[in-house]
């Protein structure tokens, strides 16, 4: 199963307000296992950047005039996507910036049916706690120590992991391995051919029988001969 994590970093809070996405990273996943593969992208906004919204990402103008604009670069994006599902973390967010930038180039919206919110899915698990991704990356014991700004990949790649812990670890369901491959590749036990031994027998030689009798005899009023003479 192939799913996608993904985190944005936009202007602001509003796209219908204006607000406009600037950087997006998204992390594959297959069977729930982080393959490696990971997209990442800046854009530029066609508008100036608000002082807040570059205190949280530290994403400036300057930084983002020379990188293109969404319309420009949101083909490879689509292709990296492809129909998996979509996660992220306060999904609405991310879904409501991803799909205005989708409509305004003229682009088929995602369809929210594919949208997986792990905020969701946290508040279900462990309602009446912390549930930002800072609060589950210390619940599940993720370092984050390098996470001085937000940053859309680096905040995909950790919510990759919160996402796995989520929903069980890496041994979902504790089912049956039905990926042909995985199994391949997992080691081949060998077992050591077995020998069958004949039973031994412990007893007692002519001799011992002799000392054991020999040493009942020194026992004063012993219980066996109380029992039997009563």
């Amino acid at each position: 199963m192939r799913e996608i994590v993904f985190d944005t970093e936009t202007t602001g809070l509003n796209f219908s307000g204006g607000d406009r996405l600037v950087e997006i990273g998204c992390v594959e996943l297959v069977n729930r296992v982080e393959t490696g593969r990971v997209f990442h992208a800046y854009y530029h906004p066609e508008r100036g950047m608000p002082a807040e919204a570059q205190a949280i990402h530290g994403l400036s103008e300057a930084f983002l005039s020379d990188k293109p604009r969404f319309a420009d670069g949101h083909l490879t994006l689509l292709e990296f996507i492809g129909d998996a599902p979509l996660i992220a973390h306060n999904a609405s967010f991310d879904f409501g910036f991803l799909n205005g930038e989708l409509k305004k180039c003229g682009r088929e919206v995602i369809c929210l049916t594919r949208m997986i919110d792990t905020l969701q899915v946290a508040r279900s698990r462990h309602p009446g706690a912390k549930h930002s991704l800072d609060a589950l990356c210390s619940r599940y014991g993720i370092d984050r120590s390098h996470r001085v700004l937000h940053g859309a990949l680096l905040d995909a790649q950790l919510l990759a992991q919160v996402y796995v812990e989520l929903m069980g670890g890496r041994q979902i369901g504790l089912g049956l391995v039905s990926d042909v491959a995985a199994a391949a590749a997992a080691p081949t036990r060998v077992r050591a051919p077995s020998t069958i031994r004949e039973p031994r027998l412990f007893r007692p030689s002519a001799a011992e029988l002799v000392a054991h009798a020999a040493f009942l005899k020194t026992i004063d009023r012993p219980i066996w001969g109380a029992a039997a003479s009563g």
